[in-house]
């Protein structure tokens, strides 16, 4: 297969993560007789700091012009509070994502066996933990009308959804379910809203049409106690904007480590790959940015064109970095190894698996001869 992907680094660690993950597909090309192609493309601070414009016109003629988007991370302080929107490094990514469609954010929730010992929870209350939030990523309150008056006083919000909307992300988690455990959860606040009551109505139509899954309701309030009592009984999570922002991120804890998640942001023509972390300057350009989210978003981004196999060789890399201890100092403080260290094992690995185990050693210390 020949993918041509956009690399947008982004600030702070993205460039120091994203090197590691193009270095993995790389591996993946050689190991699978794959053709890769990337092209670079400003966004966040650094585009404004050159551009003026968080969003430059051809970065964005770049994303619509290449088959997936690869991206580090975007924030940058100088510009994050900026008077003009244009300049602030999220309003890039919100014009991003509205310009290329980008309706359904998917966050993969997985609890590794190796980091049990990571995550604030029992490990027997989230041991096993394999979900999946589907959140509706370009409508809702986010991108509402919002007023405030002359005064200052009083504000609001417009919260609104159609049923397209609602139906083209419903669709979308429904198949995924029925490639998993069978099951979809839809999070919603039916009681009050009647934003809510729309999903609700549209998800329980739709979900006749997928017999084979088994569909729930449960309104937010109680799933953001579920997700912390008993991850174990989700699936799929289908739900809103605002709402999906939220329980994502504190299905976040689960884990233990923010530098093992992924997320994929797709639609119609259009996918975009980014780790779930901030651009966190203080790690820029030391070696100490863990690179392992943005090797998951390899993942992701090779299962989205239905390469399975490869994407199964990532992840198998990625299981035997953790299992070995090879990692940064957020998860290895007494031997931490640097960005670029853990990146060169994920491709060794991913080229020689047989070979890893041996070579761990050199590999640790720097003196591999096969990278």
């Amino acid at each position: 297969m020949r993918l041509d992907i956009a690399v947008l680094s982004g600030d702070g660690i993205g460039p120091e993560i994203i090197a590691q993950a193009v270095k993995t597909l790389d591996a993946i090309a050689h190991s699978f007789d794959h053709i890769f192609t990337f092209k670079e493309g400003l966004i966040g601070g650094a585009a404004t700091r050159l551009t003026g414009s968080s969003l430059p016109k051809e970065t964005l003629e770049l994303c619509v012009q290449t088959d997936a988007i690869l991206m580090g991370a975007i924030g940058d302080s100088d510009y994050d509070n900026a008077h003009e929107t244009k300049k602030r490094p999220a309003s890039g990514l919100l014009q991003l994502r509205k310009e290329l469609g980008l309706y359904a954010s998917i966050r993969p929730v997985i609890a590794y066996q190796s980091l049990l010992d990571r995550s604030p929870l029992r490990a027997d209350i989230f041991e096993n933990t394999d979900f999946i939030i589907y959140r509706e990523l370009t409508g809702g309150i986010f991108f509402g009308e919002k007023k405030t008056s002359k005064k200052g006083t009083v504000a609001s919000d417009l919260c609104e959804y159609s049923e397209v909307e609602i139906e083209r992300i419903t669709h979308l988690a429904f198949k995924a379910a029925q490639n998993r455990r069978k099951k979809l959860t839809l999070v919603d606040k039916a009681n009050i809203l009647a934003s809510s009551q729309l999903w609700r109505n549209t998800v329980t139509r739709i979900s006749k049409e997928y017999p084979d899954v088994t569909f729930n309701a449960m309104l937010v309030d109680n799933a953001a106690k579920q997700i912390i009592l008993n991850p174990n009984q989700f699936d799929i999570i289908l739900t809103e904007n605002m709402f999906g922002n939220i329980i994502a991120d504190e299905a976040s804890i689960i884990g233990g480590a923010s530098s093992l998640l992924a997320s994929a942001s797709v639609g119609q023509n259009s996918c975009l790959f980014e780790p779930v972390r901030g651009s966190y300057h203080p790690h820029q350009g030391v070696g100490m940015a863990n690179p392992l989210a943005a090797v998951l978003c390899v993942a992701m981004l090779l299962d989205h064109f239905n390469l399975k196999g490869e994407a199964r060789a990532v992840r198998d890399a990625i299981d035997k970095a953790l299992e070995l201890n090879i990692t940064t100092q957020d998860l290895n403080k007494n031997n931490p190894l640097t960005t670029e260290k853990v990146g060169d094992f994920i491709y060794d690995y991913i080229l020689n698996p047989e070979d890893s185990n041996m070579n761990f050693e050199n590999i640790h210390v720097g003196q591999s001869t096969i990278i």
